[in-house]
């Protein structure tokens, strides 16, 4: 999850709110590529979840990543809680979930070597502690009980808060890891466009990325068991967002949205006070009960966009939220599948033409239904697997399109990436199908094996 925003003044009027997301808009040549992925990390002899502290833990592999690689920490009242380098950072989710979030770059080949790096730079600080790091949409063995909470404030006041709103949310919080991609917007009608596409799409990258079909030691009867938590965590911050789709979309319509939402808290010299449940609109007049008399600033508002958790979202960007983590290759191939694309506007308009039909209801029941039974959910009469197929090869050609090479020239086009999602479609087997058919099969029902077989 995020880290503290900083910078801003007072917000005065609320057209802030809505020009605070439109600076966001970029030329095209501007446009960037912002890949993030989280991993759980585990004592590789009792294959616990890792702890924050001791040395073996979360704390000595950021220690050790501080040092061995020159990353500069981050603290939050003592405590280290991340680290920042040439434009990435590596922050903790809260059971101790390690997240890369990359550097904004402009091609799938610099962001896949920058993933590279900073797993091989995990492993050599995980092997020296013994400890090992895993990528699943999650958790396959471990309950609630296990779990170390990282000393954030911001968790402390959200896992209070998630067990009141929704049945799933801390389970959401401490015991799943996603990888994402964040891309750029050029105009207003241009952010409406991708967004419309990332929401109704969403759910085939669900599908094709579904790798959670375990959990508390058991099949949990889902292609993505991180898709359905989703589902029933907090009804006023998650979802596909329906008016996205209505007349009159735009920056101001999604303000409405977030203004509607709930505050989790402010930052203030550096703590988090609880602002649980209170209204932002209330503070924009000067009158939330945590801060009576203060207005917020523009940082305060970044904060609270974070705090929103549907499929798709925007900031200054706009995030791809729906996969499952996952093995090695494949993150490189989500970034891969969402620039294709959105980033060539002939590959935009035929994503559009493929679900443009979809009504409100058809799209909220591909949710559920991708979740569930992963490519073989069905929409507007087709099944799931004969529409990715299609989502694939408009995205290949968006990246085919974009033509950017990697190695000065010497390494081929962006297509290759996808190749891990053509193999998932020719098969029509997601990757938890392949792990549901290795616990049935040679691994006779005997889950620790994934940790050998799958890990990083």
């Amino acid at each position: 999850m995020s880290i503290p925003q900083s910078g801003g003044g007072p917000i005065e009027h609320r057209d802030q709110l809505a020009e605070y997301l439109s600076d966001g808009c970029k030329p095209k040549a501007d446009w960037r590529i912002g890949t993030e992925h989280e991993k759980f990390g585990y004592c590789k002899d009792t294959l616990n979840p890792l702890p924050y502290d001791g040395p073996r833990s979360i704390r000595a592999m950021l220690e050790g990543l501080r040092d061995r690689f020159g990353w500069s920490e981050i603290r939050e009242a003592g405590n280290i809680i991340g680290l920042e380098k040439d434009g990435a950072n590596v922050s903790l989710e809260p059971g101790g979930q390690l997240e890369l979030s990359g550097a904004p770059l402009e091609t799938i080949h610099q962001t896949c070597d920058e993933v590279n790096v900073h797993l091989r730079e995990v492993q050599e600080v995980a092997e020296a502690i013994g400890a090992g790091f895993i990528g699943l949409g999650a958790a396959p063995l471990w309950t609630h009980d296990q779990m170390p909470m990282m000393p954030k404030g911001r968790y402390r006041l959200m896992t209070d808060y998630m067990g009141r709103v929704g049945t799933h949310g801390t389970q959401m919080m401490y015991r799943t890891c996603t990888v994402q991609v964040n891309l750029d917007f050029g105009s207003e009608a241009d952010m409406v466009k991708k967004f419309r596409v990332a929401l109704a799409l969403q759910p085939i990258a669900t599908a094709l990325f579904a790798c959670s079909p375990f959990f508390e030691g058991k099949p949990n009867g889902y292609q993505s068991w991180r898709g359905r938590i989703w589902q029933s965590l907090d009804d006023d911050r998650t979802g596909m967002l329906p008016f996205v789709f209505e007349d009159g979309m735009g920056f101001d319509r999604y303000v409405d949205y977030a203004l509607n939402v709930p505050m989790y808290f402010v930052y203030r010299d550096g703590e988090y006070i609880d602002a649980l449940g209170m209204s932002f609109r209330d503070f924009l007049k000067g009158k939330l009960p945590a801060l009576p008399g203060e207005v917020p600033t523009l940082s305060d508002w970044a904060d609270h966009l974070t705090t929103l958790f549907p499929e798709a979202r925007i900031k200054k960007f706009m995030e791809m939220r729906g996969a499952d983590g996952g093995p090695w290759r494949r993150i490189c191939a989500l970034p891969a599948f969402w620039v294709g694309l959105m980033y060539d506007s002939t590959a935009l308009d035929a994503a559009w033409d493929i679900c443009k039909g979809w009504s409100t209801q058809e799209r909220e029941q591909l949710r559920v239904d991708a979740a569930k039974l992963g490519l073989k959910a069905e929409i507007a009469g087709r099944s799931l697997l004969d529409v990715a197929a299609d989502v694939l090869d408009v995205s290949k050609a968006g990246l085919a399109a974009r033509a950017r090479t990697g190695a000065d020239g010497l390494l081929p086009d962006e297509t290759h990436f996808l190749n891990a999602l053509h193999e998932i479609v020719a098969r029509g087997e997601t990757p938890s199908d392949e792990l549901l058919a290795r616990y049935n099969g040679e691994w006779a029902g005997d889950l620790t094996k994934i940790y050998g077989e799958y890990s990083y």
